[in-house]
């Protein structure tokens, strides 16, 4: 089962998150929180695997929380989880913000029931998932639009054209599967691909790799 922490400062909206994710038969809500701070504390106690965290709460907003989860996790002072940012908000500095905090993922909360369950899904093996209608506009805000011609050159040393091509279809949107079928090789294969893409670069999660590529330029928004 993933361990799941619903944050949510409206008691409506939090209930309702809670419902969806303990109908899962994969998935159960070990503890809710009403404000960031209450969120960290209750990650303390109950060591949840995912955290659905909401962005506008009071006494601490959920970017913070986000950000003193990852910081904990890192440093060992809190159990180690994913966070999906979720918010009524579709706020270029929002999306920006949660990333920068460490979030694994960024969802808008009238996604469809499917697409918070696949998210929470997503952020628990690792990768990340980032609501559609945000990401083109998130890298056109936080790209530099002229590449590091150094860096770039350096990529290409660290990667190989595969391994390129992979990170170029990452930037698209593609899932493992549909990278898959567009360079003919099974997911396990991309999956193995991405694994040393991450390795290489020394970066966390897909998001990263993305927003890597755009800015040294390897994808084009």
């Amino acid at each position: 089962m993933i361990r799941v922490l619903v944050a949510d400062d409206q008691d409506l909206v939090r209930a309702g998150a809670v419902a969806v994710v303990d109908a899962a038969p994969d998935l159960e809500v070990v503890a809710e929180a009403a404000d960031g701070a209450a969120a960290v504390e209750a990650q303390r106690r109950h060591h949840a695997d995912v955290v659905l965290m909401d962005v506008r709460m009071p006494v601490l907003d959920g970017i913070e929380a986000t950000r003193r989860l990852v910081v904990g996790a890192a440093d060992g002072s809190l159990p180690p989880c994913r966070v999906v940012v979720l918010t009524t908000f579709d706020l270029d500095e929002y999306v920006y913000g949660a990333l920068r905090a460490g979030a694994s993922g960024f969802l808008l909360k009238d996604a469809p029931t499917h697409d918070l369950l696949a998210a929470v899904r997503t952020a628990h093996r690792g990768d990340a998932v980032v609501a559609p209608s945000a990401t083109r506009r998130l890298l056109a805000q936080v790209v530099p639009r002229l590449p590091d011609v150094a860096a770039r050159e350096a990529a290409a040393a660290a990667l190989s054209e595969r391994e390129r091509a992979v990170v170029r279809l990452l930037a698209e949107g593609l899932s493992n599967a549909e990278i898959g079928a567009r360079i003919f090789v099974s997911e396990a294969t991309v999956k193995t691909y991405v694994g040393r893409i991450l390795a290489k670069l020394d970066l966390r999660d897909r998001v990263q790799v993305v927003v890597w590529a755009f800015r040294i330029g390897l994808a084009e928004a």
